[in-house]
């Protein structure tokens, strides 16, 4: 296992940063082959009001500091929409990997209202760090779908290469693609999506990631090497990388913890949790969960995180209080439950079936199904939107 650190010169570099950030304040296959091809321009950032010295000293500079330093999630309560996006209508956007669409749900009625063609094969919807657009990830088609979640209207595509997935830092100012078959990070303005800085990783499939709470550094996936990596945000650079300890390991989404102490690291091969603090960078421990586990999303209460096993039709519930398990949820006639998001209210989890061209409604009090929908070949990462959160770091929705 290797994991770089930081040398001493760059640890000075970063705490030069900080200090000048205080300073302006007070004035799905294995090896190289693998691909996921069987596995099926926001404005500029809003003025921030100026945090507290601590905050800006502790946090990434730029960013606007969380509402609670004990919640990471405390901004995304049921219905505490941006007024950015209150008056959005609430849909379901699905992207259908092998129809070169994205499906859009009414939510309310669960039905299908409109298909939107998109490039060839869209692998997630992202809603961008101003909430303002939603990003469809074109990953063969090398390009950005922008839709107008106001209106549903697409716009015209904008170039990325390999945008398998999509990520935004924490201070608004980059677009982070998570560039699989090339094995690259490669970080772009947030607002021209324009190259700013390309990172070769060691690693093969990186796919899902997600932030510390004070926004320095983030934790990637890399699935068909089953790696870990992670990346100081302001220097965007690797300071360390490990390998699971699992034969055949596939690390899927990447959440963190409400207290910003631990991350969450589905792996539907180990069919569990690898969870690590993220800090250190040690060696994770494992929670077995169900069979091909593969996303994780919190509830709006940061209680609760909900867990989609695809390989068995199942959701787990962890409880963050308790630190285990406390419920299974089993889909009726079974299922490929996949990625996806929580509604505003946070009553239901939305999940789209990978391989049985559908999405699942599912009751987050009961586990029971309120719908099956029908929809196009391989859905995958969809967005339910607009959701309750300030600002968006990417994926599917992950709102501070």
């Amino acid at each position: 296992m290797h994991r770089p650190s930081l040398s001493r010169t760059a640890r000075a570099l970063l705490a030069g940063a900080a200090c000048a950030a205080l300073a302006a304040l007070s004035a799905c296959s294995a090896g190289d082959s693998g691909h996921h091809a069987d596995e099926a321009l926001g404005s500029k950032a809003p003025v921030q009001p100026q945090p507290k010295q601590r905050q800006a000293a502790d946090g990434l500079p730029g960013m606007p500091p969380v509402l609670d330093p004990k919640d990471v999630y405390a901004a995304d309560r049921p219905n505490k929409l941006s007024p950015v996006v209150k008056d959005f209508p609430s849909r379901v956007y699905v992207p259908n990997t092998n129809s070169n669409t994205v499906t859009v749900i009414d939510p309310a009625t669960y039905k299908v209202i409109e298909t939107i063609p998109v490039g060839r094969q869209p692998q997630h919807v992202v809603p961008s760090w101003d909430l303002k657009t939603l990003w469809v990830n074109n990953d063969l088609g090398n390009s950005l779908t922008p839709i107008d979640p106001r209106t549903g209207k697409a716009g015209k595509p904008v170039d990325v290469h390999d945008p398998y997935n999509l990520y935004f830092t924490p201070d608004g100012k980059y677009a982070v693609v998570m560039a699989s078959k090339d094995r690259q990070l490669v970080f772009r303005d947030a607002h021209t999506m324009d190259r700013v800085k390309t990172v070769p990783v060691p690693c093969a499939g990186v796919n899902h990631a997600d932030f510390s709470l004070d926004g320095r550094y983030f934790i990637v996936s890399c699935e068909f090497s089953g790696e870990l990596l992670k990346v100081d945000t302001a220097q965007m650079k690797i300071v360390g990388a490990q390998k699971l300890d699992h034969r055949g390991a596939m690390p899927q989404d990447v959440k963190v913890s409400p207290d910003g102490k631990k991350f969450y690291v589905a792996d539907m091969v180990a069919d569990g949790l690898w969870i690590l603090d993220g800090k250190t960078f040690g060696k994770p421990v494992f929670l077995p969960t169900g069979k091909g586990t593969h996303g994780l999303y919190i509830s709006r209460d940061s209680r609760e995180m909900y867990i989609s096993n695809r390989g068995e039709g199942s959701i787990s519930v962890f409880d963050f209080t308790k630190g285990k398990l406390t419920k299974k949820w089993r889909l009726p006639q079974g299922g490929s439950p996949d990625m996806g998001g929580v509604s505003a209210d946070g009553k239901v989890l939305w999940l789209s079936g990978r391989y049985n061209s559908e999405v699942y409604a599912i009751d987050t009090r009961t586990g029971r199904q309120l719908a099956r929908i029908k929809v196009g070949s391989g859905p995958h990462g969809l967005a339910v939107y607009p959701q309750p959160g300030r600002y968006s770091l990417g994926h599917t929705g992950i709102f501070r």
